[in-house]
Order: C-alpha cells, then structure tokens, then sequence
C-alpha cells in the first residue's frame, strides 16, 4: 500500500500538469481509500479483491493516453508555469484523479484487512508497520538509483501479483501487463529520464544558439546554452557582477547551481573558487555531460547536492558574492501541504543566513521570473529590511526580475534602485514558509477542492455500506488519526529545515516515524496492562516540550546537537501517542473497523494541514493537543459506555494478543 502511494504522488505529479502542486490530494485519496477498505464488511466487497488491479492500470493508461492538464492561476497564490494548458478546469480534474486514486487503495486496502482480521490485532498492525517500512524504504531506494517508472510499476505488480495468488493470476496479470507495457512506452521515450524530484525531459535546441532545454513534470524548468549568450549584455546572468563593479567576485556561493549557467558566469568573472549547491543529482550531472563551457570540470568548482538553506546552515564560508540563482517552484516536499522544495530558501531568515555569509563587502544577488509585482517587492523588501538600504533591480520582460544588495551603498551599482509598486507584503518566515501567498488565508482553491473531498468522503463511506453510527464507538481513533497526521507533517516540516528538504531526508523522516510507531507497538505487545493516565500526561508533556523550544535554537546548535534535538523534539510525542493507540487497537472489539476510523481520520489531519496557510507550522501543535484531548475524553466515554469491558476481560484479550 505505502510503496503504491509514493509511486502514485511521485508518478502523477510528474505526468499531470501542475498537480505536483498538489499532490497531497493524492495523500488523502490513498488514506480514504484504505480507510474505506478497512471498514467494509469482511463479508461484503470480495469483488474489488478480485479485480484490485484494474483501478490501478487504468489510471496510468488513461493519464498516459490522454494527458491532462491542469489550468492554475489565482491572485492569491502563484504557481510557475509557461506552458499552455489545456482539458478540464482543475475543480473536474482533481475530484476524478482523487477518486481514482481512492478506488485503486480501496481495493488494495481491503486485500490488506482481509488478512488483517486473521491475526490479532497488534501483530497485524505489527506485520502492516513492517510491511509499511520495506515500502518506504523500497521507494527510496528506487529514488536514490533514479530509476525510471516501468520499474516502480514492475514492483508494484509483482507484489500485487502475489497478493492476488492463483486465483486471480489472469485478472491480475492481463491489467498490470498492459500498465507496465505502458510505463515501458514512458521510459524508453526518447529524453526522458528521472530523478528523485522530477520526470525531466531534455530537447535539443535547433536554433543558432544552440544547447538543450529541460523540462521538469511537463513544464519548461531550465536551458543550457553558450557561455556567449550567458555574457549578452541584457544577460540576468551577468547582473549580479554589473551591480557590483568594486566586489573581487574570488569566492562565489550559487545556490540553485542547476546545468552549471551561473557556474559558467562565475568562472569566466574570475572567481577563483565556486560553491555550486543543486539539490537535484540529475540536473547537475545533464550540466555536467552537456553543457559547452564544462562549468563542472574546472578545478576552482566544488559541487554540493544538498538542499541550499542546509548548505548555509552547515558551512562556515565567507563569500563575495551570494547568487540564489532561479530555484524554480514545481513540486512539493512529499507529506507537507504546501511547503515547496525551495521554500526555506524564501524566508526572512534565510536572507538573513546568506548575509551572514558574506564577507565584508559582499554581495547577495537573486533572480527568477516572478510573475507578479507584488512578489518582487516581498523580497526587495525583505533585502531592504536585512541590508538597510533598498536593493538593486533589474527586470526583464513581464515581472522577470534581478535583485542585488551589497552589505553597503557603496558595494552596489545600481541604474535602478527598488521602489514598491505598492503595499509591501510581509516577509516569509520559517514557520509561515510560504513566499508565494499573499495573505495569511487559505486560497478558495484549496477550499473548494478540499470541500469537494470531504463530501466525497461521506457519500463514499454511505455507498459502501459502512454503517457511519458503528463507527462512532471509534471516535477516539478517528481523532487520533488526525492528530497523528498533523504530527507527522510537523516533523516533515521540521526536519526540512533542520536538515534540507531533500528526497533524502524526507524519506529518513518517514521510515524515523514508522520506526517509532512500531517500537510502541513492540513494547505494548510485551505489557500486560497499560495505564493510560500518565501515559497521556506524558503526551502532552511532549506536545509542550516540542511547542516551546524555538526552531531558532535547535538550528543553532551544531549537527549532532541539531539531530538529537531534532530526534527527541519530533519522536517522542510520536511514540506516546502511538502506545496510546496500541494499546486502544489491541482492547478494540472490532480492530480492523478501528484501524479503518482512524484512516479516515488521517485523511482529516490531511485537510486540516491547510491550516498552516493562516496560522504558520509551530500552531499546528496546538490543533494536535486539542485532537489528542478530544479523543482521550472520547476514550474514557468509550469505556464507560453499554459495551464497555471489565479489566478482567481486557487482561485477558491481552494474554491472548500477546501469544
């Protein structure tokens, strides 16, 4: 289940236009469907076991075959695009995307609880978390060695093929050979390749100038051309070194250092060493193989693929001169609603880390086609709030635009000076990281989609024959659920920008937290009795622990300071909170309706995430303790209710889960 969800939010962002922007709609259509698997009857429902992996194929064919593409703009939030789309209006496509998704972990999920009823309870739950880690980890294997899709769906076919057993071998295997035929097709088109971010597509230009331009999820990412056209007049390449005549430009930082453009710049500018950051491997090593001036073969070059903000975080260099050099925003760190993955490179205090990176009379330089005024003047105005003196700026064409501060006055040349076009919007922070919203409000967007879900939701739950009042004794476990959801997106967040956002580290969080769950779960299984009370205390204590201590301190601290901080902040109210849950799953008299509630109950967190668009991360917390106190009152009506058994009985059902 988890390794087909990963595969679904990484495989559809990248082939739907646009929808890596909102991929954790993907997230909540997998939790529905494998809540609703979970609550379905054990002797209802045999048909979708039958024919699971039909769903499945025929998403990837019809994606594949008819290519949707999803229309986005807003003036509230800002997506980068410069490609015509095309299809339905993304209020028809997101629902039909949600809705496959939901029926294709429908079926899987009920494969898995049908087996899940065989076992008590906590195995089974111990069994699904093992099973949970090998998919984790076997996806970020399959990201680390950038494998293409047909692999992703080989392995996903095999296991299918292998739940489904003799019985279904021929409707199985007539589905997922023509999904992985498909897949076939994808892969062996001519420039394709993937990294652990994207689907990248590289074309050669056939004009004068030559080079190649590159494609990520179907939208024009970056292009390589000649060190000649990089050094044109006009060129956005060179400006930060016209802004800044008097700056030696000998150490140069270029964060973002992609095909090697800005490497190329540096060099032939005289610098004597330069730090390229990329944080994807793929779009380095194309630099690498393709590029004319061989930016990445000179000596004075030193490579880094880390995340830009970790780089700043971890290194104790003094630059010249600083160039946060177009990181584009085309897809979302997985499990976060919408933190993108250069968001951290945005806020107030990253400008203020670059600064501190500067020697003395430095110089920080960035550009990007920003779409909007408004949002060349939330950065201008945060350099200006930073530097004390408004930046240098440069635009070309529409809303296209370089800015350039040096420490001082003198340290900047300017033939424009920046001046706002209007109000100047609040500066992105840390734990509000989204540059591109305008205001602290949730886009109507998000809300519309978000609605639609949530009533697709109930009418889906009522469809399938799931009595909603026979859940209602699984209060508790919904509302963990969704605290737990919300948990665990903090930690992503949290780790983001301890430690980059970076495939890699979001992969270490996730298998971090299934670790967590399943040690509360090993240890519950070894006690015969759990005393909830201080338990939940010790909950809380955690939630407040982790409430208190500012992100601000635990960046400061050095790397094993900043991880053990980062470890016990994070997993600690994690495992509390999940022997809770353990201990309520193995007394559940229905444990597979609970496990099924408490999906559901995720795929709330999951719209309640939104959240953060108004209040920031860190309040997150707060949603999250509230949760958790609902469903412990939940938990003490539970147990004093008509079907309430005595400690005796509970002992008991204990004994006999732990045997």
């Amino acid at each position: 289940m988890l390794f087909v969800e990963l595969a679904l939010i990484r495989w559809a962002g990248a082939n739907v236009v646009h929808l890596s922007y909102f991929s954790n709609f993907i997230l909540l259509g997998s939790f529905l469907g494998i809540g609703i698997g979970f609550l379905i009857p054990a002797a209802r429902g045999q048909w979708l076991t039958r024919w699971a992996a039909v769903p499945l194929a025929l998403l990837v064919i019809l994606v594949l075959a008819f290519p949707v593409q999803v229309r986005q703009s807003s003036g509230q939030v800002i997506y980068f695009t410069a490609v015509k789309t095309t299809g339905f209006p993304e209020w028809v496509t997101l629902p039909a995307i949600f809705l496959l998704t939901a029926v294709i972990m429908t079926a899987i999920g009920k494969v898995a609880a049908d087996l899940f009823r065989r076992l008590p309870s906590l195995d089974a739950y111990r069994y699904d978390l093992l099973g949970s880690i090998t998919g984790s980890v076997s996806f970020a294997v399959v990201s680390w060695l950038r494998a293409p899709s047909v692999v992703w769906g080989v392995l996903a076919a095999a296991a299918l093929l292998i739940l489904g057993g003799r019985r279904n071998t021929l409707r199985y295997g007539i589905p997922l050979a023509a999904m992985v035929a498909a897949l076939f097709v994808e892969t062996t088109t001519a420039g394709i390749s993937w990294s652990p971010y994207y689907k990248i597509q590289l074309t050669p230009v056939t004009s004068t100038t030559g080079g190649y331009r590159i494609s990520a999820n179907g939208v024009p990412h970056q292009s390589i051309a000649p060190l000649r056209v990089l050094a044109r007049k006009n060129s956005p390449y060179r400006q930060p070194y016209d802004r800044t005549p008097a700056n030696p430009h000998k150490r140069v930082l270029v964060i973002g250092a992609g095909n090697g453009n800005d490497v190329a710049v540096a060099l032939a500018h005289g610098a004597q060493r330069v730090d390229a950051v990329e944080i994807d491997p793929r779009l380095q090593q194309i630099g690498a193989q393709l590029h004319p001036a061989k930016p990445y073969d000179d000596p004075r070059v030193h490579v880094h693929i880390n995340d830009g903000r970790a780089f700043l975080e971890r290194t104790n260099a003094k630059y010249d001169l600083v160039v946060l050099a177009l990181p584009d925003s085309l897809t979302l760190v997985a499990g976060a609603s919408n933190l993108r993955l250069e968001s951290y490179l945005f806020t107030q205090q990253a400008f203020e880390a670059a600064r501190d990176h500067l020697a003395p009379h430095g110089a920080f330089a960035m550009y990007n086609y920003y779409r909007t005024s408004w949002l060349v003047d939330r950065f201008a105005g945060s350099l200006d709030d930073i530097y004390g003196h408004a930046p240098c700026m440069t635009t070309f064409g529409k809303n296209a635009a370089v800015l350039v501060a040096g420490m001082t006055t003198a340290d900047q040349s300017c033939e424009r000076i920046w001046q706002p076009s209007g109000a100047v919007p609040a500066a992105a922070s840390d734990d509000h990281p989204f540059p591109y919203l305008l205001h602290r409000d949730i886009p109507t967007l998000y809300l519309s989609v978000l609605g639609a879900i949530l009533l697709v939701t109930l009418l889906a739950v009522r469809l399938t024959g799931v009595r909603i009042r026979s859940t209602v004794r699984y209060t508790d476990m919904f509302l963990m659920g969704a605290a737990f959801m919300l948990l665990e997106t903090k930690n992503v967040i949290g780790f983001a920008l301890y430690f980059g956002t970076t495939w890699l580290v979001n992969a270490l969080v996730f298998i971090g937290v299934l670790l967590a769950v399943l040690a509360a779960v090993e240890v519950r299984r070894r006690l015969r009795r759990v005393n909830q009370l201080p338990l939940q205390l010790l909950l809380f204590a955690t939630l407040a622990a982790a409430w208190l201590v500012p992100a601000h301190a635990v960046l400061s601290l050095p790397f094993a300071g900043r991880l053990a901080a980062a470890i016990a902040l994070a997993f600690a109210p994690i495992f509390c909170a999940n022997l809770i849950f353990s201990d309520r799953l193995a007394l559940a008299a229905d444990p597979t309706s609970a496990f099924g509630a408490n999906l559901l109950g995720a795929l709330t967190g999951g719209a309640l995430e939104y959240l953060a668009l108004m209040t920031g991360y860190q309040a997150l917390l707060l949603v999250v303790a509230l949760l958790y106190l609902g469903a412990c009152i939940a938990m003490r009506i539970a147990g004093r209710g008509p079907g309430a058994q005595s400690p005796e009985v509970l002992d008991a059902t204990v004994a006999l889960n732990s045997r």
